[in-house]
């Protein structure tokens, strides 16, 4: 129950920041250009580096910990302040650097802007996960999704005032003040002039493979960016960031919030591994059953939606998503790896898996781009898929179950995605024929899909609805 509880104030959380991405999309995609879009994917490249610095792994292991002391917290508080001023100071100098190495003299300044957010954040990473290790996600809920609309509005007001690319710059600068003001504010707990080095020694090997594995994802999340930018151009960048952006919804959604409710309760039963794995595939078999039919969707009706959705102006996009909708199905599955690893302290093992998925996708990516955009995310798909199986044979192995016990985990909801697929493409194709505009295709095939599915779930796996119907009961 304290895992349903914890997701459903996450999923609670996502669903607003995921309206207030959608709104950010809707609107900032008319009032920016490609161009400005381009330029700030440019920046979240080096931001996203930069950011998964900021605690150098050390606020999972605060939640894992089976006991926590105060000299820990302490000792890990100022340890991140130090960090977060760090990276502010090493972005500011190396700001023109990595502008030169873009060729895009317009990405100093607004690396400048965006280096304040490392300070401001890093002081409240304790604050948040004690706050996640105590299971109190009602409030941090309510911090983030009050911090992501306080963040749109700024995005708003400057992006009508005329300020490009740094509406998007002062949109994350303002959420991340906003956030940490309010979880300094909903903890009672302040740090001491306190700094133990053996504690600091104690968390070196958990929060050093943590860390190692998310600098080797970062390249492999990123390195699609910075092949594009570098070779492309910043246009090209710009439409295959927003793509991405789209791929990425499930993922920001569902796996997330699966990821962080489970991380504390499974790290509690961390020496009970059967237990994790029931809860494991149980949780895999309530993502597949949302993101599956989602993406599905998203691959039938990509072109009304980008039309409806972003404008004429993103037409490229829809053709990328005839291959990121898949790879985003894919990896809503295979992301929830991470936690079994986090929770039971094989942070090794888990580094090891990043490295070789990191090695796969850096070699489609570098194959793919003599096709240009397209060609990249075709092949960023085929290297999905051959990670797919050595990803959950070692996380299976973890928790004592089998692959057997997968496919019966995905069975149901990747059936009844089947069913709605095979009845929704001769719908389109009539609604296509009859020359229906692409708003109207677009919520006609919503609706239907919606219904379509949901029957057919209904008939082949009713176990789903006592699932739901236990999560919306929750406290």
């Amino acid at each position: 129950m304290s895992s349903i509880s914890n997701a459903r104030w996450i999923l609670l959380s996502q669903a607003m920041r995921i309206v207030v991405q959608l709104i950010s999309l809707a609107v900032l995609s008319r009032l920016l250009s490609p161009a400005e879009y381009g330029l700030m994917a440019m920046c979240t490249v080096v931001m996203n580096f930069a950011y998964l610095l900021r605690d150098m792994g050390t606020a999972a292991a605060v939640i894992q910990r089976e006991t926590l002391t105060d000299d820990m917290t302490s000792t890990v508080f100022w340890f991140n302040v130090g960090t977060g001023f760090a990276l502010c100071l090493f972005l500011v100098l190396l700001a023109p650097i990595i502008a030169a190495l873009f060729k895009t003299p317009a990405l100093t300044p607004v690396l400048w802007v965006l280096a304040l957010i490392f300070p401001i954040s890093s002081s409240s990473a304790v604050h948040q996960a004690l706050q996640e290790r105590g299971n109190n996600f009602r409030i941090i809920a309510r911090v983030e999704g009050t911090s992501s609309l306080i963040g749109l509005i700024v995005a708003l007001i400057l992006a009508y005032m005329g300020l490009g690319v740094y509406a998007l710059a002062f949109q994350l600068l303002a959420a991340f003040a906003a956030g940490t003001i309010q979880f300094w504010f909903a903890s009672t707990w302040r740090p001491s002039w306190r700094w133990s080095q053996p504690e600091f020694m104690s968390l070196l090997g958990y929060s050093g493979n943590v860390t190692g594995f998310t600098i080797i994802n970062y390249f492999g999340r990123n390195a699609d960016s910075m092949i594009i930018g570098r070779v492309l151009g910043e246009v090209a960048l710009g439409i295959y960031a927003q793509a991405y952006r789209v791929m990425m919804f499930p993922l920001q959604s569902m796996t997330y919030v699966a990821n962080r409710a489970l991380l504390p309760v499974m790290s509690r039963k961390q020496n009970e591994p059967a237990q994790i794995g029931q809860l494991y595939l149980r949780s895999l078999g309530m993502i597949a059953t949302i993101t599956a039919p989602l993406m599905t969707g998203l691959w039938l009706l990509r072109d009304p939606f980008v039309y409806v959705v972003l404008g004429d102006q993103w037409g490229e996009v829809a053709t990328l998503l005839a291959w990121l909708a898949p790879v985003g199905l894919i990896q809503a599955v295979v992301n929830t790896n991470g936690t079994v690893f986090l929770a039971t302290g094989r942070t090794d093992r888990l580094m090891r898996l990043g490295l070789c998925n990191t090695v796969l996708q850096l070699t489609a990516f570098f194959i793919g781009t003599r096709w240009g955009i397209e060609g990249l995310a075709a092949c960023y798909l085929v290297a999905n898929v051959m990670n797919f199986l050595p990803a959950f044979y070692f996380t299976l192995k973890e928790v004592n179950a089998t692959m057997l016990d997968l496919t019966k985990a995905l069975w149901q909801p990747l059936t009844a995605t089947t069913g709605m697929l095979v009845l929704l493409l001769p719908m389109i194709q009539l609604l296509g024929a009859y020359n229906v505009s692409e708003m109207m295709t677009l919520a006609v095939c919503s609706v239907v899909g919606t219904v379509l599915y949901a029957g057919v779930t209904y008939l082949i796996s009713p176990a789903i609805y006592r699932d739901l119907k236990q999560f919306a009961k929750a406290d």
